[in-house]
């Protein structure tokens, strides 16, 4: 059950009947700027998948954001992720261009961050973000963040770790 809504966006399960709308959003290469690639279309199919095994195994994932009048926004929610070998629960988001710029990231992160304090048995949220992503930093810190770490491993450059208590 994803969160209720906010005062201007709802939130919603992705399907495959999203595909399309997804690979619009993952498929931009200014939302995609700080990752390796924009996604393709059967990369998006399989995001779309991903999130669907984690709301079953979690009853969470990224869901769907639209604004109240059903228009699409982008996606935000709740993952596992790795962060330096200690599998953590993470706040993630994907804003479409047109709507950038406007406070719906950290209204709809805001959202998540009260969702996993309420409904899920943990007691950090973390969100790991490329170093050049400013605006995603402070998202994170507008929802209570701090940066608390870089995230080791395969990536180049290393992430940064924003974290707090719930």
């Amino acid at each position: 059950m994803p969160p209720g809504e906010t005062s201007r966006v709802r939130f919603r399960e992705m399907t495959l009947a999203d595909v399309d709308l997804m690979t619009r959003l993952l498929g931009d290469p200014t939302v995609m700027r700080f990752y390796p690639a924009p996604k393709t279309r059967e990369e998006t199919a399989a995001w779309i998948a991903w999130n669907q095994a984690n709301y079953a195994e979690h009853g969470y994932g990224l869901w769907i954001i639209e604004s109240r009048e059903g228009e699409f926004i982008g996606d935000c929610g709740l993952t596992w992720q790795d962060v330096n070998g200690v599998a953590k629960l993470e706040v993630g988001y994907h804003v479409a261009t047109a709507w950038q710029g406007r406070g719906i990231a950290t209204e709809a992160a805001g959202a998540c961050r009260d969702y996993a304090r309420d409904q899920v048995d943990t007691s950090e949220l973390v969100a790991i973000i490329h170093p050049g992503n400013r605006a995603s930093g402070r998202v994170a810190e507008k929802i209570g963040m701090r940066r608390v770490a870089d995230r080791r491993g395969g990536r180049s450059p290393a992430h940064r770790v924003f974290a707090m208590e719930l």
